[in-house]
C-alpha cells in the first residue's frame, strides 16, 4: 500500500480531509486523523439501520409494520423522496429503512427513530465498540453555522464506521459478528444489500468504473462531505473506506462549490485505494 499517495490527497485541498481504510484480505488498516470525532451527517444512518434490526431481531418491531408519510413531516425536509409523494401513503417499515439508506430520506428517518430514544442509538453503538459515536438529534438542525460546535449534531470517527461496516459484512457469514450487531446473519445480509442499492455515488464510487458494486452511505452537513463505504470487485469484497471532509468552504478559490471539490477529493482517495489492491 502506497500510503504516500493516499496522504497526498489530503495536501492543499483547502479543507481537511480525514480517513480510514481497512483491507479486507488482509485486516490491515490505515488511518489520517481517523480517530477525530466530526459530525457524521447522514452516515449515522447505518448505525441507526442495525439498531433498529437489532429491535426487529428481538421481536420488538415487525418489519411489515405501516408507516405512513404525513404531510406535517414533510414540511422543510431537504433529502429523500417521501416529502414529495402523496400524503398518507403507507409503506412497511422495512421500506423506510431502505428509503433512509438509498436516498437518505429523513422523514423516514424519523419513522424508523420513532419507536426509540435517541440515547438508545448511542448506547448501541458502544455495546458494539463505536466508542466515538454519539447520536444527538431525529432530524438534522438545518440553521447551524459553517462554524457550528460538535454537540450540536451526531458524531462519529471513521474509524468507527469502518468497524461497523467490517462487522455487518463479516455478519453475513459469520453468527459471532452478527451476535456482535445483535442480528442474525440474515438482517446482516438485508443491510448489505440496502447499502449496496445506495443511489448516491459521487464519492467513494466516483472514479471507480462504472458498475462497480460499492456499499455505501453518503452524508453532508454545514461543515462537509463524507461517505462510508465497502467497495468489491467481482462481488469480492476490497476494502473498506470512510472519509470525512471537514471546514469545507462554499466556494473554493476557483469558483467552484466546496461540496464538488469534497466529492472529488473523496472520490480520489477511493481510486488510489482501488488502483493499489484491485
Amino acid at each position: 500500500m502506497h500510503l504516500e499517495r493516499l496522504a497526498s490527497i489530503s495536501e492543499g485541498l483547502g479543507f481537511k480531509l480525514h480517513w480510514q481504510l481497512k483491507v479486507v484480505e488482509t485486516g490491515e488498516t490505515f488511518g489520517q486523523g481517523d480517530e477525530l470525532e466530526l459530525p457524521s451527517a447522514s452516515v449515522r444512518k447505518i448505525s441507526i439501520m442495525m439498531a433498529a434490526l437489532k429491535a426487529v431481531h428481538e421481536g420488538r418491531i415487525d418489519l411489515a409494520a405501516d408507516v405512513t408519510i404525513t404531510k406535517e413531516l414533510q414540511e422543510g425536509i431537504l433529502s429523500g423522496v417521501c416529502q414529495y409523494m402523496t400524503p398518507g401513503l403507507v409503506i412497511p417499515f422495512r421500506d423506510a429503512i431502505l428509503q433512509m439508506i438509498i436516498t437518505s430520506d429523513n422523514i423516514c428517518t424519523f419513522e424508523v427513530m420513532r419507536p426509540f430514544e435517541i440515547p438508545e442509538f448511542t448506547r448501541y453503538c458502544r455495546d458494539i465498540g463505536m466508542k466515538g459515536t454519539t447520536h444527538r438529534t431525529r432530524f438534522p438542525p438545518t440553521n447551524l453555522s459553517a462554524e457550528h460546535a460538535l454537540d450540536q449534531v451526531t458524531t462519529t470517527t471513521n474509524g468507527d464506521q469502518v468497524l461497523l461496516l467490517d462487522l455487518i459484512l463479516r455478519g453475513t457469514s459469520d453468527e459471532a459478528a452478527a451476535r456482535r450487531l445483535g442480528v442474525s446473519m440474515e438482517l446482516c445480509a438485508m443491510a448489505l444489500q440496502f447499502l449496496k442499492w445506495q443511489r448516491y455515488r459521487e464519492m467513494i464510487p466516483g472514479l471507480l468504473p462504472t458498475m462497480t458494486t460499492v456499499a455505501n452511505k453518503t452524508g453532508w452537513g454545514q461543515r462537509g462531505w463524507m461517505d462510508s463505504g465497502i467497495v468489491f470487485r467481482d462481488e469480492r469484497p476490497l476494502y473498506i473506506l470512510s472519509a470525512t471532509t471537514d471546514n469545507v468552504p462554499e466556494t473554493m478559490p476557483d469558483g467552484l462549490p466546496g461540496r464538488v471539490a469534497a466529492a472529488r477529493a473523496i472520490a480520489e482517495l477511493s481510486r488510489a485505494c482501488w488502483d493499489f489492491l484491485a
